[in-house]
């Protein structure tokens, strides 16, 4: 099978078994066109490196191997990698390496803290992935727990501020559009926008990328909304209730990690259901 790649991150808890396991999930990622999956887990750098870690990493290879027999079964060419150190890095580092499309981690949903939703690995990806990155919300109850959204992208909702890199994540209909039906287009005119007299009309931008995923099919309506971006975008995802938000991030500094109170990290951060963030071109 060839096609795109995607990597699943996975750190054996009953979270990332629930994202391995859903047959809908997966189906998902082959509409999208992946082909191949590249199945991750690292082992934590503070780790000893004697015989209990040794243990500790073959436990790992064996809870891999019943997750590919999973994904295999699916339909998938898979490899499995377990490898050691710090996360995020590890899991960035092999993304590039294999040059996969896709990164894909589940998170346990919300938590009463409000800055720590999605759990450190999955916010250290959102700040520094190269490729997009697809958060994967499950519920958080203790006993099987199953995903928020069974549909990835049945129904998106696409938040674009008119950047160059929000017009670059639209371009992930392109694919996106094989398993999805309903758009839904959501504009935020910030003061700040007012302010600077661009004297862009937000509706007629809309309609205009609307006409080009009607003609794919895709039911798409339009949202114009005022306020606080963040606060909007994630007002919409409750008003239209879809499967996954897709936004980009803008990477206008070389500290993108560090931005904390950016719009696309408090919405990955916060957002009810799956997000698909999708970056600016590493030379940016």
């Amino acid at each position: 099978m060839t096609g795109k790649s995607a990597v699943i991150a996975t750190d054996l808890s009953t979270a990332s078994e629930t994202m391995i396991e859903s047959n809908t999930g997966l189906g998902c990622l082959g509409r999208i066109g992946v082909g191949r999956i590249h199945l991750v887990t690292v082992v934590p750098s503070n780790v000893h490196t004697g015989m209990p870690g040794m243990r500790f990493r073959a436990r790992r290879e064996r809870a891999l191997a019943g997750y590919r027999a999973t994904v295999e079964e699916a339909g998938f060419e898979v490899e499995t990698h377990v490898v050691r150190g710090t996360p995020h890095r590890r899991i960035n580092g092999i993304a590039g390496t294999v040059g996969a499309d896709l990164i894909l981690v589940g998170s346990r949903g919300k938590s009463p803290l409000e800055n720590r939703v999605i759990g450190s690995t999955a916010r250290n990806l959102a700040r520094t992935t190269a490729v997009p990155l697809l958060v994967d919300r499950i519920e958080r109850r203790v006993d099987d727990p199953e995903p928020v959204r069974r549909h990835l992208f049945r129904r998106t909702l696409y938040a674009t501020d008119f950047s160059e890199n929000a017009e670059r994540a639209a371009d992930a209909f392109e694919y996106l559009r094989h398993a999805t039906e309903e758009v839904t287009l959501v504009h935020v005119d910030s003061p700040k926008e007012r302010l600077d007299g661009s004297g862009v009309d937000p509706e007629a931008e809309l309609e205009s990328t609307a006409d080009r995923l009607r003609e794919w099919g895709l039911t798409t309506r339009i949202d114009v909304r005022q306020g606080d971006p963040a606060e909007e975008i994630l007002a919409a995802e409750r008003d239209h209730d879809p499967s996954t938000l897709l936004v980009g991030s803008r990477g206008r500094s070389r500290l993108r990690r560090l931005l904390l109170g950016s719009v696309s990290d408090t919405v990955v951060a916060r957002a009810a259901g799956n997000v698909l963030l999708v970056p600016p071109p590493r030379s940016t």
